[in-house]
């Protein structure tokens, strides 16, 4: 019985020390190297790529990532201030119009300034480097369109309007930053012909020859063939800037300033033709968004 006993204790103890050696290594392995940063994204192509890049910058230098992706814009700021992310990409315009309710601004860096003051004092998230990519409003026409009368801005369009078919989306009519803002700047849209169709058909409408101009988006990858569709100019600067850049908590960032040299190097390396043409493979190519922002990557790290 005693040797039984015995047993029973030996066993016992190997079974605590393993236990214990078990949890030290874990804590150690937890412990050790870089703590875990959560990149998240919105629901779309472009800030799928770009969350995608941060957390390759993150994991290039060490950094465990957690990718907390397609996130509803609707609901990514309140992620971030409500600790369930760490970074994510925004836009200036955004952090302007949407999220502090701020009036208009059309200076690039009057808008970053203000974004990123508001942002500290509210909300305890900073602003990194925004880019020169520009994911803002614009109206494409068809290229023929435009070498054929001349129209390269949106001065150059409202001239020629009258000849123009426009495809319209519907609530860029009535919008106050849509065609109204447009005509307090530059003047009647009187276009030759106006329908509404879907925003998805749009390219589809104008490489149809179906229509003249529609109202997009600056950096979409359609815009890429450049043969067939024009993006003008608003020289007059009525639509707000729609800089990429990212919003870090800083409770992170107090913990981990390195992370500001590597991911505003991402920043750096980004412009409105460089977004466009990754958006293009994505959506036009149909290549994988993963495979697209690796490969930009390693060409600029």
């Amino acid at each position: 019985m005693k040797n039984t006993t015995k047993s029973f204790t030996a066993i016992a103890i190997v079974l605590l020390l393993m236990f214990t050696l078990a949890a030290c290594g874990s804590k150690n392995e937890e412990g050790s190297g870089q703590p875990t940063v959560r990149v998240g994204s919105k629901d779309f192509t472009e800030n799928l790529l770009v969350g995608e890049l941060y957390a390759l910058a993150l994991e290039d230098a060490g950094y465990k990532v957690e990718r907390v992706f397609n996130i509803a814009g609707s609901v990514i700021h309140t992620s971030l201030i409500n600790d369930e992310i760490d970074l994510y990409p925004e836009y200036t315009g955004t952090g302007l119009l949407t999220i502090l309710k701020k009036p208009l601004m059309t200076d690039p860096e009057e808008v970053y300034n203000t974004v990123k003051n508001e942002y500290e004092q509210q909300f305890q998230v900073t602003w990194l480097d925004y880019s020169k990519a520009n994911d803002g409003a614009g109206l494409v026409v068809r290229t023929a369109v435009s070498k054929e009368l001349g129209i390269t801005t949106i001065s150059d369009l409202q001239k020629h309007a009258s000849r123009l078919r426009f495809a319209s989306q519907g609530e860029v009519d009535q919008r106050e930053d849509g065609i109204p803002a447009l005509e307090k700047a530059y003047g009647p849209l009187k276009w030759k012909s106006s329908k509404v169709y879907d925003n998805s058909l749009k390219y589809e409408v104008l490489s149809n020859d179906e229509a003249d101009v529609a109202p997009g988006y600056t950096t979409e990858g359609m815009l890429v063939n450049t043969d067939e569709f024009t993006l003008l100019e608003d020289d007059k600067q009525v639509w707000p800037p729609y800089n990429l850049a990212p919003v870090v908590r800083n409770e992170v960032l107090n913990a981990n300033p390195d992370i500001s040299e590597m991911i505003n190097k991402v920043s750096a390396a980004l412009d409105t033709a460089s977004i466009t043409a990754l958006n293009a493979k994505v959506d036009v190519d149909k290549e994988e968004y993963e495979d697209v922002a690796k490969e930009f990557y390693d060409s600029i790290k």
